[in-house]
């Protein structure tokens, strides 16, 4: 190992950081995890904060009582006023840099919320550069509310068509699982899982327990249930090789997801 570090040290000194010899170097040295036993957990925004109490609360509970076996970094999505600005904002010509800042707004809000929410119970929520801050919150209490908007905001890559911003709160949940090497990365939606058609207007929709990304882009599936991002991000993961997506309006599933159980869809880098 310290063959290999010496080697990518000199590699790095003297070559560009685009040359391949440093590219297969880098490759080969170790990748530490940060955050090997917290779990990210991504609240849809659509599809579970937006029904308000009724959907919320539940999940509240569930947080509270998780914590005490599960380290859960709880991210929230935008949802329906994301959408909303999104329409005016590419209505009126404005690049996606400043549709993601938009987005990113939203998603705060909703993270103010859930925070508000589970702040009796010691859990709260962090700014990105809050961030730092996170073990502390994991090894005191277990639990900690983020914004699942990644802060790309004017330097999002823009997307090959329209203004959209390609890399959304799905995106931003699995980056930050990823990049702390977190055990699990679990989707909260309003759906069991991925089907071979939308199963809120296709009635012949059959659910697909499990599926990998290749076979995703082969049927057609790719932008179904997840961000597209994500499935690349997926593919090209040292740590998170694969993605969960569980119904949360369904009491206990996020429990039982948390516990390893397979409850919904998962989605496998290979």
């Amino acid at each position: 190992m310290a063959d290999t570090i010496t080697a990518l040290e000199t590699l790095l000194m003297q070559g560009s950081l685009s040359d391949p010899e440093l590219l297969a170097a880098a490759e080969q040295a170790p990748d530490y995890r940060i955050l090997p036993e917290a779990t990210v957990i991504k609240i849809g925004g659509q599809s579970v904060i937006d029904r308000g109490r009724t959907a919320v609360y539940p999940l509240v509970d569930e947080i509270v009582a998780a914590r005490s076996a599960h380290k859960m970094l709880i991210g929230t999505g935008a949802g329906t006023r994301a959408r909303h600005l999104y329409s005016i904002a590419a209505g009126l010509d404005l690049p996606a840099g400043v549709l993601s800042q938009l987005g990113a707004s939203v998603a705060d809000q909703n993270a103010a919320m859930l925070g508000q929410l589970l702040a009796k119970h010691g859990i709260s929520s962090v700014s990105n550069a809050g961030l730092s801050s996170v073990p502390l919150f994991l090894t005191q209490v277990n639990a900690v509310v983020f914004s699942g908007m990644p802060p790309y905001n004017l330097w999002i890559r823009p997307p090959a068509e329209g203004v959209i911003p390609p890399y959304r709160t799905d995106a931003g949940c699995y980056l930050l699982a990823e990049q702390f090497g977190c055990k699990a990365m679990i989707y909260v939606k309003d759906e069991n899982g991925l089907y071979t058609g939308n199963p809120k207007t296709d009635k012949k929709a059959t659910f697909i327990p499990r599926i990998t990304v290749d076979e995703m882009k082969a049927r057609g599936l790719q932008d179904s249930i997840l961000e597209f991002p994500v499935l690349d991000l997926l593919k090209a993961a040292r740590h998170v090789r694969e993605v969960q997506i569980v119904n949360g309006l369904v009491p206990g599933n996020l429990t039982r997801a948390l516990a390893g159980e397979h409850v919904g869809t998962i989605i496998t880098a290979a």
